[in-house]
C-alpha cells in the first residue's frame, strides 16, 4: 500500500474523470486517475468528435483524451493504468483496490461510465465507427443526404428518428413491436417528418458490409420473412448499460442500474460522488460529462476541507 492517502481518487479516465481530475488538482488536491483501458473511455472508440465546443473541424476521441489526460497531469495529477477490483467507499479513509495495489483516499469520484447496448451481432463491433453508430447526435453529420436504419422503439430511438430525419435523405425505424414505446410528445414531429419509414414487428438479424455498412438484414417476427435494405449507416438505440457492477450494494442506485446522484453529483455516500454517463442525466454527451467533473471536485474539496 502507498504511505500516503490522496485527497481524491477518480475510477475512470474518461472526459468526466480528467476534468473532475484537472479541476481538483488546480484546488491543490493529491489526486490518482486509476483508467483500465486508454484515456477517453468510450469517447476514445469515437473516430470523430465534432460537438465538442472548440475543435472547429472535429477532433479524434482518442486524441481528445489524451489532451485531456495531459492537460490534467500538467498539475501534478497521477495516472494508473490497472482495473479496479474492488472498493470500500463508506470507509475511512475510502478504500480502491487494483489487482496489485491498494490505494487509499479522502474522496472518491467515480467515473465508470456507460456502454451502449448491442443488437450481439457477429460483425457489428467490428463495423463501429464504419457505418455502425450508438449515438446519433455524435455522428448524425457524417450521414448527410444518406440511408440509414435506426433500431429501437423508446425515447432515444425516436428523438434520434426526428434528428437525422432533418440530416438523411431517408430513414428507417426499425422496431420489434408494432407500436412504439416513446413518449406521444414525439408523435407530431414523428407524423410531419416524410422521410422516416417505420418497419414493424421486426429485428435486424444481419449487417452487411464490404469496407463500410452497405445495409441490413431485417426478420419479421410475424411471418419470419426476410427484407433487405441498402443503407449506409445503422444507429442501434435500444439503451445503455451503466457500469456499476463495481459499486452495486454500497451506492444507491436506481432501477436502470444508474447512480442516483443529482446535479450536484453526490451520492449517498459522503466524499463519494458520481460523475458522466453512469449517474441519472437527461443529456449523456462528452461536455456534459465535463460539467460533472468540475461539479465533482468543487463538491470533493469542500468535503474534504470539513
Amino acid at each position: 500500500m502507498e504511505n500516503n492517502i490522496y485527497d481524491v481518487i477518480i475510477i475512470g479516465g474518461g472526459p468526466g474523470g480528467y476534468t473532475a481530475a484537472l479541476y481538483a488538482a488546480r484546488a491543490n488536491l493529491s489526486t490518482l486517475v486509476i483508467e483500465k483501458m486508454a484515456p477517453g473511455g468510450q469517447m476514445a472508440t469515437t473516430d470523430i468528435v465534432e460537438n465538442y465546443p472548440g475543435f472547429v473541424d472535429g477532433i479524434n476521441g482518442f486524441e481528445l483524451g489524451m489532451q485531456m489526460k495531459k492537460g490534467a497531469e500538467r498539475f501534478g495529477v497521477k495516472s494508473k493504468m490497472a482495473e479496479v477490483k474492488s472498493v470500500e467507499l463508506s470507509a475511512n479513509p475510502k478504500v480502491v483496490k487494483t489487482a496489485k495495489d491498494t490505494f487509499e483516499a479522502k474522496t472518491v469520484i467515480l467515473a465508470l461510465g456507460a456502454s451502449p447496448r448491442e443488437l450481439g451481432l457477429e460483425n457489428e463491433r467490428n463495423l463501429r465507427g464504419r457505418g455502425v453508430s450508438y449515438c446519433a447526435t455524435c455522428d448524425g453529420m457524417f450521414y448527410r443526404d444518406k440511408t440509414v436504419v435506426i433500431v429501437g422503439g423508446g425515447n432515444t430511438a425516436v428523438a434520434d428518428a426526428i434528428f437525422l430525419a432533418k440530416i438523411c435523405k431517408k430513414v428507417y425505424l426499425v422496431h420489434r413491436r408494432d407500436e412504439l414505446r416513446a413518449s406521444k410528445t414525439y408523435m407530431e414531429a414523428l407524423e410531419n417528418a416524410e422521410n422516416i419509414e417505420f418497419v414493424w414487428s421486426s429485428e435486424v438479424v444481419e449487417i452487411m458490409a464490404e469496407q463500410m455498412v452497405t445495409g441490413v438484414k431485417v426478420k419479421s417476427r410475424k411471418d419470419d420473412s426476410v427484407r433487405e435494405i441498402a443503407c449506409d449507416g445503422v444507429f442501434v438505440a435500444i439503451g445503455n448499460v451503466p457500469n456499476t457492477d463495481l459499486i452495486k450494494g454500497q451506492v444507491e442506485l436506481d432501477e436502470a442500474g444508474y447512480v442516483a446522484a443529482d446535479e450536484t453529483t453526490k451520492t449517498n455516500i459522503p466524499g463519494v460522488f458520481a460523475v458522466g454517463d453512469m449517474r441519472q442525466k437527461p443529456l449523456r454527451q462528452i461536455v456534459t460529462a465535463v460539467a460533472d467533473g468540475a461539479v465533482a471536485s468543487k463538491y470533493a474539496e469542500e468535503f474534504i476541507d470539513l
